[in-house]
């Protein structure tokens, strides 16, 4: 059996920081919808969430900016052009901002744009508003049912780093391919480990992901030989998107983090094993993470995360001053991995496992990626590395819940697997449990590819 995840906080419990009050009512547990399918306790698009994305559809093929409101999308440029939504004024530039095929220019308004395009969509929304819900006309240009909205990558990304967050994933690693007695790196426990990744080859979830070519050292030869990758891999990860740079030779602190993350994402990192082992040493990982990075269609804002809050792990040794800030900083978020093989009509969950348990805080990888006066740019995109729990199935990669193959998991649809196979469908999963609601991330997913010949 599965573990399942930890029980969640109720909406309203273990806030770090007040927030106004009009932004607190977004968040309250009562609201409901005139749409009724965001009603639904099950539906990870309540009016709770409200999270971005950018959409077309077959009749406009335009990709432009959406929110997610139980089984619809609400197109934010009709709404914007009928006068039901405000932005800042004076910003000529803000005018089309949601005709856009990315979310970049609506982020860089800043987070007091945010939270009123966050506030007015609430009260649009809600039951007891009937502005929107009785102009029938307005409603048909502005709906789209998401079975028939295409999604799109969310945000232009800049930059992307990936982290090494997890202490159980790392412990794990160190375990598996170091002395068990020194798993972590001396450096590990004095901060955020990372590595710079590509941006151009992140894709939006439902792409499919080519199996990667590389050098692979096999034990019994002495040279290493060209081919594909045998041991493919997830990583279950969260990334979060900057929603405000710094400039270059400017950090951020720790403290002030927050306020520059527009949002969160589920994340896949790829990972070709043994293309990594054998290339990472001496400069780290390289081509095997290169070949693909699955993000999630929608961004959660942290604003819709507030309920969820709750301490990070302790952290020992205390960490350096530049990296240290009060309150929590962890949140509580249910994630899970599926696996499904070509052709079986059943996937099987294969981890379960929640993002409070990071060791790292979002706040101190950002805070550690700009201390250098590293410059960081709207829409970058920052990946947590592996989340894995304290359980075996709640490691978040192959790599750890078979140990490497030695254990192959079992499928429900029968036969095992060690790493990935051609054809095997990867879904990730994630939520937050409210008090009658749940706030949702959707689902990130991938299919592989057979590597070219």
């Amino acid at each position: 059996m599965l573990a399942r995840p930890q029980e969640t906080l109720q909406s309203g419990e273990a806030m770090s920081n007040p927030i106004p009050a009009d932004l607190q009512a977004t968040l309250d547990p009562q609201r409901k919808s005139w749409i009724d399918s965001a009603n639904d306790a099950a539906c990870g698009f309540p009016i709770q969430n409200l999270p971005f994305g950018v959409f077309s559809t077959a009749g406009n093929a335009n990709a432009r900016v959406g929110v997610a409101i139980g089984d619809s999308v609400v197109d934010l440029a009709v709404l914007h052009e009928a006068g039901m939504l405000r932005l800042p004024a004076g910003s000529a530039a803000a005018q089309d901002v949601f005709a856009r095929p990315a979310l970049n220019d609506f982020i860089a308004l800043g987070r007091d744009a945010w939270r009123s395009v966050r506030v007015q969509l609430s009260s649009l929304l809600a039951r007891e508003t009937a502005t929107l819900r009785e102009d029938a006309g307005l409603r048909q240009r502005a709906f789209v049912k998401l079975a028939d909205a295409k999604l799109h990558l969310p945000v232009e990304i800049p930059g992307y780093t990936d982290f090494y967050s997890s202490k159980e994933h790392a412990t794990n690693v160190g375990s598996m391919f170091r002395d068990p007695k020194n798993a972590l790196l001396p450096n590990w426990s004095e901060m955020p480990i990372g590595y710079n990744g590509r941006a151009s080859s992140v894709v939006v979830s439902g792409t499919p992901v080519r199996r990667p070519n590389g050098q692979l050292k096999l034990p019994d030869q002495e040279r290493p030989v060209f081919g594909a990758c045998r041991k493919l891999d997830i990583e279950l990860e969260t990334g979060f998107i900057v929603g405000r740079g710094n400039a270059l030779g400017e950090p951020i602190a720790c403290e002030q983090a927050e306020e520059h993350i527009f949002g969160m994402v589920l994340l896949n990192d790829w990972s070709a094993r043994d293309i990594q082992q054998w290339e990472y040493v001496p400069l780290g990982p390289f081509n095997a993470k290169t070949f693909g990075t699955t993000i999630s269609p929608w961004v959660v804002t942290l604003d819709a995360l507030e309920p969820f809050r709750v301490a990070q792990p302790a952290q020992e040794p205390q960490p350096l001053e530049y990296l240290r800030h009060a309150g929590n900083h962890a949140f509580d978020i249910a994630l899970e991995v599926l696996l499904r093989p070509e052709g079986a009509s059943e996937a099987t969950t294969i981890a379960r496992t929640n993002f409070r348990h990071m060791y790292w805080t979002m706040a101190q990888q950002l805070a550690h990626h700009t201390v250098a006066g590293c410059n960081t740019r709207v829409g970058d995109l920052m990946g947590s590395g592996t989340i894995s729990g304290p359980t075996p199935d709640s490691f978040g990669s192959l790599l750890e819940l078979t140990w490497n193959a030695k254990n192959p998991l079992e499928l429900k649809s029968g036969g095992t697997r060690g790493f990935i196979e051609d054809g095997d469908e990867l879904t990730l999963a994630g939520w937050c449990q409210g008090e009658g609601y749940r706030v949702g991330f959707g689902t990130c997913v991938g299919t592989i590819l057979p590597a070219l010949k």
